[in-house]
């Protein structure tokens, strides 16, 4: 999968923000991401400190972008473009100029401005604190109402590669029918860059009316609305994961069923089932997650767990990288 990415930006180098550039997670992936010819990281942060805690960790970071909020040559511009992007809330320059000496701020606004196009950051803070700038700054898509997550959940095989999508897993808490069927949409969107042909499933308790209640009436009735917005993506709901993804179950539940029992996008009625569901595949099924990766911005911001690993930083910065 990642030879396929790293293809791609091969063929158009990126430049990706991370804003804790003191972290020496941060600092090895970005080592290796220098050593590349296919991502360029700009790390924010104080330029001293941050070449002092590489030296100590014995990252080589010569000749990286830093960029530091208190002497950065734009700063005017910045404020400018910030007190104009959050005018509906009073914001003063004082205030702006304050907001943006915080690295999540002052990242997101790098890419707001066109110094990079994309962003990875949360090693050291939470999604919210992610998510609230991109939201605030760069915002959704036209047309897109909600930003949503998908995780792309990679298997290695004797001969091939398992790669299926799970949305959404961290985001929305109980998304409605309507954020169901943009959740969907997002995520087969999402699928199609990670080379999954996607066959999207609403997920349930009931198959095809077997189970009643207002949860199933949810993910079938998102479904059937889906149907109607993307009539050309192959879907189907309500379905048990079970035959969803199990071509021996499915001929016995829904035999008539073109997705079932091959599905490979997975959606989620909640974010309780969407989190459990994701992770008991990585930990008991043996693949790898990649994400959240955040869907429905207008550029590619992404959020790190604060467990995560070197090698995790650089492969979630590929996938981020690869989304603009």
């Amino acid at each position: 999968m990642f030879e396929k990415l790293i293809s791609i930006l091969k063929k158009n180098p990126r430049a990706i923000v991370f804003t804790e550039g003191t972290d020496p997670r941060i600092l090895e992936a970005s080592s290796r991401l220098l050593a590349s010819s296919f991502l360029k990281p700009v790390l924010v942060g104080d330029e001293e400190e941050i070449m002092a805690v590489a030296s100590e960790s014995g990252f080589n970071i010569r000749g990286i972008t830093i960029v530091n909020p208190k002497t950065y040559d734009r700063m005017d511009e910045m404020i400018e473009l910030f007190c104009e992007l959050r005018k509906g809330k009073g914001v003063t320059p004082e205030q702006a100029r304050e907001t943006l000496l915080k690295a999540n701020y002052f990242g997101t606004m790098l890419v707001k401005m066109g110094e990079a196009d994309a962003l990875l950051g949360g090693a050291t803070y939470s999604t919210a604190d992610t998510v609230r700038p991109a939201l605030q700054l760069i915002k959704t898509k036209p047309g897109k109402k909600i930003v949503s997550s998908c995780f792309i959940l990679v298997k290695e095989r004797t001969g091939a590669t398992e790669v299926i999508a799970m949305a959404d897993c961290a985001i929305n808490i109980n998304p409605t029918e309507d954020e169901l069927v943009d959740i969907a949409g997002e995520a087969a969107e999402c699928a199609r860059i990670f080379g999954i042909d996607p066959k999207v499933a609403f997920l349930s308790y009931s198959t095809l009316g077997s189970g009643s209640g207002k949860d199933v009436d949810k993910m079938r009735n998102a479904f059937l609305k889906a149907k109607e917005k993307y009539p050309n993506l192959p879907m189907e709901g309500e379905l048990q994961f079970d035959a969803a993804a199990s071509p021996r179950v499915a001929r016995t539940k829904c035999p008539e069923s073109e997705v079932a029992g091959q599905a490979n996008t997975f959606i989620f009625p909640d974010i309780n089932a969407g989190n459990i569901g994701y992770k008991i595949a990585q930990k008991m099924g043996g693949f790898d997650a990649y994400g959240p990766i955040l869907l429905g911005l207008n550029a590619p911001i992404n959020d790190l767990s604060r467990g995560c690993t070197a090698a995790e930083v650089y492969s979630m910065a590929i996938v981020t990288a690869a989304l603009a």
